[in-house]
């Protein structure tokens, strides 16, 4: 699974292979989640509340761009990494 940013001990990462709807993993230590990308609603799993919240203002920023490599990584295309949050 491709790591396609980190920051702050957190890890977003995508498989190539995922279903449907579009979405990212997080992992922050033993806690893991799904987040869709469009409404950026946890489907799976979960985070402590300041994780989550920057992986929330980190999605926010970069929608465009993790719908861009969802496109790609549902072609097999290699997947461009995203800035981390700051």
């Amino acid at each position: 699974m491709p790591r396609i940013s980190s920051f702050y001990g957190i890890a977003i990462l995508m498989y190539y292979d995922d279903h449907n709807p579009p979405h990212f993993h997080a992992t922050y230590a033993e806690h893991h989640v799904l987040v869709e990308i469009g409404t950026r609603r946890v489907l799976t799993g979960s985070l402590p509340r300041r994780a989550l919240r920057m992986v929330e203002e980190w999605a926010a920023t970069h929608a465009t761009e993790l719908a861009e490599d969802w496109e790609r990584a549902r072609s097999g295309e290699p997947l461009v990494p995203i800035a981390p949050l700051h």
